[in-house]
C-alpha cells in the first residue's frame, strides 16, 4: 500500500515525468499535492496500472488534489539541453504552476536540479512508494499519451497511438522505412542501424 506522506509537518508535492526514454515527442512532468488522508485503491505507479485505470484515476486525482499542474518540454529543447535537464525543467514548470506552494518536493528518481527555495527528497522508485508521486506519474503519463494520440493523427505511420513514441521494434522499423518526423528527437539514436551499432 502506498504511503500517504513522507513527513507530517510540511506541505508535500510529489513529482514525476513521462516520456524520458521516448524517441519522439515532448517530455511531460506533473506535480501533485494530495490531502494527507487521500486514498484510492487503484492508485499506483502508472506502469503498474492499466491504461483504463490511469484514465479512471486522472479525474479523481484532479478533483481531490489540493493542487496539481503539468509541465512540458518539447523535442527541440530536449535536443538542445539533453533529456535529463529537460525532465527536470518540465518538473520545475509544473511546480511553479501549483496554486499552493509546497514546502517539500518528493522527486521520483535519484537526481534533481534543486527548485529555488523548496527542499526536495529524491526517492528511487518513489512512484511505487508515495501516493503523491504515483498521482504525478498518472497525470504525466495520461497527458503525454493524449498528446501523442494527437500527433498520431498527423503521422500514423509511426503508430504512436500504440507505442506513444517509445523505442519499440515497430517504431524503429517505421523510422527506417519513412525517415524521421519533425517530432523525433534528433539527439536520440532513432534509426535501427544506429541502435544496432549501439548494442
Amino acid at each position: 500500500m502506498l504511503k500517504s506522506f513522507h513527513q507530517e509537518v510540511f506541505i508535500e508535492a510529489g513529482c514525476d515525468e513521462a516520456g524520458r526514454g521516448c524517441l519522439a515527442g515532448p517530455v511531460f512532468a506533473a506535480a501533485v499535492i494530495l490531502p494527507k488522508d487521500f486514498y484510492h485503491p487503484l492508485l499506483n505507479d502508472s506502469k503498474q496500472v492499466t491504461e483504463e485505470q490511469r484514465y479512471e484515476l486522472r479525474p479523481v486525482i484532479e478533483k481531490e488534489a489540493i493542487s496539481y499542474a503539468v509541465g512540458i518540454v518539447d523535442h527541440e529543447e530536449i535536443d538542445l539541453i539533453n533529456i535529463l535537464k529537460a525532465s527536470f525543467k518540465a518538473m520545475h514548470l509544473a511546480i511553479e504552476q501549483l496554486k499552493t506552494k509546497p514546502e517539500l518536493l518528493l522527486i521520483d528518481g535519484n537526481r534533481f536540479t534543486p527548485y529555488p527555495s523548496i527542499k526536495h527528497e529524491c526517492i528511487i522508485k518513489g512512484d511505487g512508494i508515495y501516493a503523491s508521486i504515483a498521482a504525478a506519474s498518472i497525470l504525466a503519463k495520461t497527458y503525454r499519451d493524449d498528446y501523442m494520440m494527437q500527433l498520431h493523427e498527423a503521422f500514423p505511420q509511426y503508430k504512436w497511438n500504440s507505442n506513444k513514441g517509445y523505442a519499440t521494434l515497430q517504431h524503429r522499423n517505421a523510422i527506417g522505412e519513412h525517415g524521421m518526423s519533425p517530432y523525433h528527437r534528433k539527439s536520440f539514436q532513432c534509426l535501427p542501424s544506429q541502435l544496432e551499432l549501439d548494442l
